[in-house]
Protein backbone atom coordinates (compact mmCIF):
# COMPACT_ATOMS: atom_id res chain seq x y z
CA UNK A 1 0.00 0.00 0.00
CA UNK A 2 1.53 3.30 -0.71
CA UNK A 3 1.23 6.30 1.42
CA UNK A 4 0.29 9.41 -0.14
CA UNK A 5 1.78 13.00 0.05
CA UNK A 6 -0.83 14.34 2.25
CA UNK A 7 -0.49 11.75 5.11
CA UNK A 8 3.12 11.54 4.85
CA UNK A 9 2.53 15.49 5.55
CA UNK A 10 -0.09 15.24 8.12
CA UNK A 11 0.80 16.52 11.37
CA UNK A 12 0.53 13.96 14.69
CA UNK A 13 0.06 16.90 16.75
CA UNK A 14 -3.27 18.80 17.46
CA UNK A 15 -1.54 21.81 16.35
CA UNK A 16 -1.54 22.77 12.87
CA UNK A 17 2.73 22.69 11.57
CA UNK A 18 3.75 26.77 11.48
CA UNK A 19 6.85 26.02 9.22
CA UNK A 20 8.77 28.42 11.05
CA UNK A 21 8.20 27.48 14.30
CA UNK A 22 9.39 24.26 13.67
CA UNK A 23 12.60 24.61 11.79
CA UNK A 24 13.26 27.10 14.91
CA UNK A 25 12.95 24.43 17.60
CA UNK A 26 14.74 21.81 15.16
CA UNK A 27 18.70 20.62 15.58
CA UNK A 28 20.28 20.01 11.84
CA UNK A 29 20.31 16.48 11.53
CA UNK A 30 24.21 15.46 12.58
CA UNK A 31 23.76 17.13 15.77
CA UNK A 32 20.05 15.62 16.67
CA UNK A 33 21.39 12.59 15.54
CA UNK A 34 24.46 12.71 17.77
CA UNK A 35 21.89 13.92 20.93
CA UNK A 36 19.92 10.81 20.22
CA UNK A 37 22.91 8.30 20.64
CA UNK A 38 24.46 10.39 23.81
CA UNK A 39 20.51 10.39 25.27
CA UNK A 40 20.44 6.43 24.82
CA UNK A 41 23.69 5.61 26.73
CA UNK A 42 21.33 6.13 29.70
CA UNK A 43 19.21 3.17 28.56
CA UNK A 44 19.08 -0.16 30.13
CA UNK A 45 21.74 -2.21 27.54
CA UNK A 46 19.38 -4.15 25.72
CA UNK A 47 17.13 -0.96 24.81
CA UNK A 48 20.19 1.12 24.28
CA UNK A 49 21.47 -1.38 21.25
CA UNK A 50 17.79 -1.66 19.58
CA UNK A 51 17.29 2.25 19.36
CA UNK A 52 21.05 2.58 18.55
CA UNK A 53 20.49 0.19 15.84
CA UNK A 54 17.05 2.14 15.15
CA UNK A 55 17.87 5.21 15.11
CA UNK A 56 21.45 5.04 12.59
CA UNK A 57 18.80 2.89 10.51
CA UNK A 58 16.36 5.65 9.72
CA UNK A 59 19.03 8.55 9.31
CA UNK A 60 20.76 6.49 7.14
CA UNK A 61 17.40 5.70 5.06
CA UNK A 62 16.83 9.24 4.82
CA UNK A 63 19.84 10.88 4.22
CA UNK A 64 18.71 11.76 1.00
CA UNK A 65 15.52 13.13 0.71
CA UNK A 66 15.02 16.53 -0.60
CA UNK A 67 11.37 17.64 -0.10
CA UNK A 68 11.26 19.95 2.72
CA UNK A 69 8.17 19.08 4.12
CA UNK A 70 9.46 15.74 4.75
CA UNK A 71 12.61 16.62 6.10
CA UNK A 72 11.11 18.82 8.44
CA UNK A 73 8.46 16.60 9.83
CA UNK A 74 11.24 13.87 9.96
CA UNK A 75 13.30 16.14 12.22
CA UNK A 76 10.43 17.13 14.28
CA UNK A 77 9.30 13.45 14.82
CA UNK A 78 12.82 12.94 16.12
CA UNK A 79 13.15 16.20 18.13
CA UNK A 80 9.94 15.08 19.91
CA UNK A 81 11.29 11.05 20.60
CA UNK A 82 14.42 12.96 22.20
CA UNK A 83 12.38 15.23 24.48
CA UNK A 84 10.83 12.48 25.37
CA UNK A 85 13.39 10.12 26.50
CA UNK A 86 14.02 10.24 30.27
CA UNK A 87 17.29 11.66 31.56
CA UNK A 88 19.72 10.98 34.42
CA UNK A 89 18.45 8.24 36.89
CA UNK A 90 15.06 8.03 35.43
CA UNK A 91 16.30 6.29 32.29
CA UNK A 92 17.32 3.19 34.57
CA UNK A 93 14.45 2.24 35.18
CA UNK A 94 12.46 3.14 31.53
CA UNK A 95 10.46 1.02 30.33
CA UNK A 96 8.83 2.85 27.20
CA UNK A 97 5.24 4.60 27.03
CA UNK A 98 2.20 3.92 25.40
CA UNK A 99 1.52 5.19 21.41
CA UNK A 100 -0.72 7.91 21.07
CA UNK A 101 -4.36 6.77 19.78
CA UNK A 102 -4.07 9.42 17.58
CA UNK A 103 -0.91 8.40 15.76
CA UNK A 104 -2.00 4.89 16.16
CA UNK A 105 -5.43 6.18 13.91
CA UNK A 106 -3.10 7.82 11.10
CA UNK A 107 -0.96 4.47 10.52
CA UNK A 108 -1.23 2.52 6.97
CA UNK A 109 -1.88 -0.76 6.89
CA UNK A 110 1.54 -1.22 5.94
CA UNK A 111 2.27 0.61 9.52
CA UNK A 112 0.20 -1.55 11.45
CA UNK A 113 2.00 -4.61 9.73
CA UNK A 114 5.28 -3.15 10.86
CA UNK A 115 4.50 -2.67 14.38
CA UNK A 116 2.91 -6.07 14.75
CA UNK A 117 5.91 -7.73 13.81
CA UNK A 118 8.01 -5.09 16.29
CA UNK A 119 6.01 -6.29 18.89
CA UNK A 120 6.30 -10.16 18.42
CA UNK A 121 10.12 -9.51 17.97
CA UNK A 122 10.53 -6.83 20.84
CA UNK A 123 8.53 -10.07 23.34
CA UNK A 124 11.99 -11.58 23.56
CA UNK A 125 13.95 -9.06 24.14
CA UNK A 126 12.65 -8.85 27.83
CA UNK A 127 12.03 -12.10 29.03
CA UNK A 128 14.14 -12.67 32.15
CA UNK A 129 17.46 -15.12 31.45
CA UNK A 130 16.82 -18.13 33.82
CA UNK A 131 19.18 -18.42 36.13
CA UNK A 132 22.31 -20.84 35.48
CA UNK A 133 21.94 -20.80 31.45
CA UNK A 134 25.10 -19.19 30.32
CA UNK A 135 23.25 -17.02 27.25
Amino acid sequence: MRVTLLRLAESVSTRPLNLREASAALYPPIPLFRRILRAHRHLPPTMRSLGDAYVKSEFRRHHKITNPVHIIGFLSQWKMYLDGLPQGEEAKNFKGKRLDPTVFEKMSGGQLGQLYELMHASKDVWKPIPEGSES
